[in-house]
């Protein structure tokens, strides 16, 4: 990937795309003020800022999903007014959405395809649309069978289809909104390969990612935001990743990681023995222990969501589960949360947290009945608990009595930690705790995390990003293929000794 970053020379001549004095507002709350960029021909252009800085909002208005309260927007130099996001197709326009856009109940190949269908006389192609789906998401360096229900695939193959889907459209500027936010580091290299081979071809690339050292080795030029505004933009070639969290958050963020002191010996809290999810994960055992962070760690469609969605009852699955050497059985969620097992979905936005309702609701959904009085939920005792939840996870909201959509990615995984440790569990698994979130929003998930694993709790963490399990966990499981291949701790805990294990490639066969 050095070779990659040296590539990318810096682009010349009239912007393709310009933003002059962009803002946006909802109601009285202002998210976007007098916003101004611009970006070339052959440029991939990053903006970074926290959860809430103004991101989405302003890729949503370049790609006429949104439109401007003030200020202009220009394309080949010319003032435009973008209609639709049709529109900004038409013109070339394309954005990756953040959140997840298909249509669950189709194919990979039909949603990648839909509106766009491939005639064959009077039928569609499904053939031809099944080998050109399966040749756009090999591309971006993974393999997903075509014919499969995109409602059956993980977060992150959907994220792929997704992408595959966006460049089949003629585009000249395309907008990553998180493209990377659940891939895994392999995954994550083919996308950067794909974006410079467009980029060769002289395609304008707006590229919005919370993971730095991606924007270092991809980006021409960085444009922070912060609170809605322009704080800087500069060359990439400016700036140091330090240099870059600083101005994101308006603050030194030093030291990323907490500090972890291992455990002589650890009493075992959970066991798995033999445990299986038909058609993601077979024969998988491990122990966890008091007070411990156990990551696992896998490529994509490994099994790792799946076989946590099994232990907790979300999905069918067989083996031996024990909890403080009992013997347990889950045949719903309700069972494992009763048994003190908490589980934060990968899928905070789909699974995790109702969008529609407001913090209230969604803090005490779990443990309603901490709340019940006679045949009525106490209101006021919710309004206490929200109060208290705040402080403690330091959720940011204009207002208490805001729908939970119109909160931050960040704010919303902070509530769903606060939703989750309301029934007070003892065993706590987390799916990509820090998807699609800020550098200064990271630093206080994994301080939540050490606190409470310092409290006793033991706690599974499955990522996608390997320093964040290095950084945090006691031990790392590796999968592979929906079997358990490994495992790693103390010196071995190095992203080589991770990579050789979920890919299965000696590293010294590894071109």
């Amino acid at each position: 990937m050095k070779a990659l970053a040296a590539d990318l020379s810096g682009a010349t001549g009239a912007s393709m795309i310009e933003a002059v004095g962009l803002s946006k507002s909802f109601g009285p709350v202002e998210v976007l003020k007098d916003v101004s960029l611009a970006v070339y021909p052959g440029e991939v252009h990053a903006i970074i800022g926290e959860n809430g800085a103004g991101k989405s909002t302003l890729m949503k208005l370049l790609a006429g999903h949104l439109q401007p309260t003030r200020g202009e927007l220009r394309i080949d130099g010319e003032t435009a007014t973008l209609t639709g996001p049709v529109d900004a197709e038409r013109r070339g326009i394309v954005l990756v959405h953040q959140e997840i856009l298909l249509a669950p109940d189709l194919t990979v190949a039909q949603n990648v395809y839909l509106g766009r269908e491939l005639p064959k006389g009077i039928v569609v192609d499904d053939r031809g649309m099944n080998e050109g789906a399966r040749k756009a998401i090999r591309n971006l360096g993974a393999d997903v069978d075509p014919d499969v229900v995109v409602g059956r695939l993980s977060i992150a193959q959907r994220q792929l289809v997704q992408i595959a889907r966006v460049l089949l459209v003629p585009h000249r500027v395309v907008i990553f909104d998180e493209p990377t936010a659940s891939l895994t580091p392999i995954e994550t290299r083919a996308l950067l390969k794909v974006i410079a081979d467009i980029r060769a071809k002289g395609v304008s690339v707006l590229y919005i990612s919370h993971r730095l050292p991606e924007v270092k080795q991809i980006a021409d030029k960085v444009t922070v935001l912060r609170d809605g505004r322009v704080v800087a933009s500069h060359s990439t070639s400016e700036l140091q990743l330090i240099d870059m969290a600083r101005l994101m958050v308006g603050r030194d963020v030093a030291k990323l990681y907490p500090d972890r002191h291992a455990a002589a010996a650890r009493e075992t809290i959970l066991e798995v023995e033999d445990f299986s999810v038909p058609d993601f994960a077979q024969h998988a055992s491990f122990q966890l222990g008091k007070g411990e962070i156990l990551g696992f760690a896998g490529l994509v469609g490994a099994g790792r969501t799946e076989l946590m969605e099994g232990l907790v009852g979300l999905r069918p699955g067989r083996g031996v589960i024990r909890i403080n050497g009992q013997p347990v059985q889950f045949p719903h969620v309700d069972a494992s949360l009763k048994a003190g097992i908490a589980y934060l979905s990968e899928d905070r936005k789909g699974k995790g947290l109702l969008l529609a309702e407001d913090m209230c609701v969604n803090l005490t959904l779990a443990s309603l009945d901490k709340f019940r009085r006679g045949l009525q939920i106490d209101r006021a005792k919710e309004r206490v608990a929200l109060d208290k939840a705040i402080g403690e996870f330091d959720i940011r909201a204009s207002r208490k009595d805001m729908l939970v959509g119109q909160l931050s990615g960040g704010n919303q995984q902070k509530l769903l930690l606060a939703k989750m440790m309301m029934p007070d569990p003892s065993i706590i698994i987390i799916d990509e705790p820090t998807r699609g979130i800020d550098i200064g929003t990271k630093e206080q998930i994994y301080k939540f995390i050490a606190v409470l694993a310092g409290q006793g709790r033991s706690i599974i963490v499955v990522s996608s990003e390997m320093q964040e399990l290095i950084g945090i966990c006691d031990r790392i499981i590796v999968m592979r293929s929906g079997q358990i291949v490994g495992a790693v701790a103390g010196e071995h805990m190095n992203e080589n000794e991770i990579v050789v294990l979920a890919t299965g490639v000696k590293s010294g066969e590894a071109a």
